[in-house]
């Protein structure tokens, strides 16, 4: 056991005395809607984003932790901020847009049901945030010796690009050792590379009919989405229902035809997830361009570029095969690649993916085949910079101290595994992922109806106080 029985009972103690209120404060955060929004004048990522943060730190320092504000990029709160740093947790309060579908409860209204907290945020990443600072009440309260500093750092900008950690990292020094809650357990030690170009096309305005006027797709170039539509011209409603209902046997992926400006709205429905895991999906926008390539449109260079998109972007294909990029390896797993956005009016076309790239991979094998396949069909790309994988050693003190931690609370073995998503850690030299969520929970992280278990978040709670007295003592 990495700590004593007596200290570990204190731990489980009080963690189910105080996890009520560890609930309300997730369920006060969640209520901010907190996607990225246009910066003004001290809000860098959006009023919203700057009220969480301020909330939670809020919340922090009243449970009397000293707390620091980076210019609103990132907040921290110290459990001995006169002790040399030891170990960060690096948690986010930024979220996913919204999206649709959602069931249970509005997005940022937040309900307990069942056993679980839904709503935008309560598994990515606020609940785990408000787990890991129960777990350092726990040690501060207990009075349990550390002879080095815990920080949680409150970060605001992971979902896009990173910014708020870089500007946090250009004045602090990383800690020895980094966990971010921001994923599974029991230990995530590698993570993908990560590719995600942008492509443009121009094409000629002339659009004989029938023939298709435009495509919108995509939230994010990290989410498989969820809806895409197309606006269509020339075409009997029927047959283009009737080629949709046999789409829909074949791959589950709904279609909708009503009537629109100029002619016919087709609208795909699937269904959003990361784009890490797309098979826990369906890409609506593959979907409805598989669709689109096989209507008998006029010949055009409109049509022409969707039916070179449906040769790129089959349906049934996330692994990049067409793209010439489906790489495996025993560290990492298997390559994914998603189409995931994209945007086509009367003279262009833009298109972002998504590529999660095991360690083998690299710009000779990766960069030069997605460039060669789109150029093939006269894509242009728009960057050639690829993310590495990140890898940080299993035999490590630190790693076997987590899994320690996780049989400790769990009663299971724990082990190490890799994973396609990306957290803050990614570019860390020592920081892994590490829960919030049970192995087994798809709590639907960036899809509608995202939840949380609440007996996720209150083990885990457990096993950072747990992993935190083994780590600082």
């Amino acid at each position: 056991m990495a700590v004593s029985k007596l200290i570990y009972r204190q731990i489980d103690d009080y963690v189910e005395k105080h996890k009520a209120e560890m609930i309300s404060d997730i369920l006060t955060l969640c209520r901010i809607d907190s996607e990225k929004m246009p910066y003004q004048m001290g809000s860098p990522f959006g009023v919203g984003i700057t009220q969480a943060l301020s909330t939670a730190l809020n919340i922090a320092e009243g449970y009397g932790f000293t707390i620091n504000n980076y210019d609103n990029y990132v907040g921290t709160a110290d459990l001995a901020p006169d002790k040399e740093k030891r170990l960060d947790i690096l948690a986010h309060l930024d979220v996913v847009p919204a999206g649709e579908g959602w069931t249970v409860t509005k997005p940022f209204s937040p309900v307990e049901k069942d056993g679980r907290l839904y709503g935008r945020g309560t598994a990515d990443d606020k609940g785990p945030a408000m787990a890991a600072l129960l777990a350092m009440r726990c040690v501060k309260d207990l009075a349990i010796p550390v002879s080095g500093n815990v920080r949680l750092i409150l970060g605001t900008d992971e979902e896009t690009a990173s910014v708020d950690i870089r500007h946090y990292y250009e004045v602090e020094d990383e800690a020895p050792m980094t966990v971010s809650p921001d994923a599974d357990f029991p230990v995530i030690n590698v993570e993908k590379g990560r590719y995600q170009p942008v492509f443009h096309r121009n094409f000629e305005a002339r659009n004989p009919m029938p023939g298709i006027l435009g495509i919108k797709a995509g939230i994010r170039q990290n989410v498989v989405p969820g809806r895409a539509s197309a606006v269509i011209s020339g075409l009997d409603d029927n047959l283009v229902r009737d080629a949709g209902k046999k789409l829909t046997k074949k791959i589950g992926v709904r279609f909708t035809v009503t009537g629109a400006e100029g002619g016919l709205e087709v609208t795909a429905e699937g269904e959003t997830c990361h784009a890490s895991a797309p098979a826990e999906g369906k890409n609506a926008l593959t979907a409805l361009i598989a669709l689109l390539a096989e209507l008998p449109f006029a010949d055009s260079a409109r049509v022409r570029t969707v039916r070179d998109l449906a040769k790129l972007f089959p349906y049934e294909d996330m692994t990049g095969k067409a793209l010439g990029i489906d790489l495996e390896d025993e560290v990492s797993g298997r390559t994914t690649a998603v189409l995931s956005v994209l945007e086509m009016d009367e003279d262009e076309l833009t298109f972002g993916i998504d590529c999660r790239v095991p360690a083998c991979g690299n710009k000779q094998n990766v960069v030069e085949p997605v460039k060669a396949a789109a150029g093939k069909y006269g894509f242009a790309l728009s960057s050639e910079d690829m993310v590495q994988a990140h890898v940080v050693s299993p035999d490590s003190r630190f790693v076997r101290t987590l899994l320690d931690a996780y049989r400790t609370v769990t009663g299971e073995e724990g082990y190490c595994r890799s994973t396609g998503g990306g957290t803050y850690v990614h570019d860390l030299k020592n920081g892994v992922a590490f829960g919030a969520s049970m192995p087994k929970t798809d709590n639907r992280m960036h899809a509608a109806d995202e939840f949380a278990e609440i007996s996720d978040l209150t083990q885990a709670a457990k096993i950072y106080a747990v992993a935190i007295a083994e780590l600082c003592k």
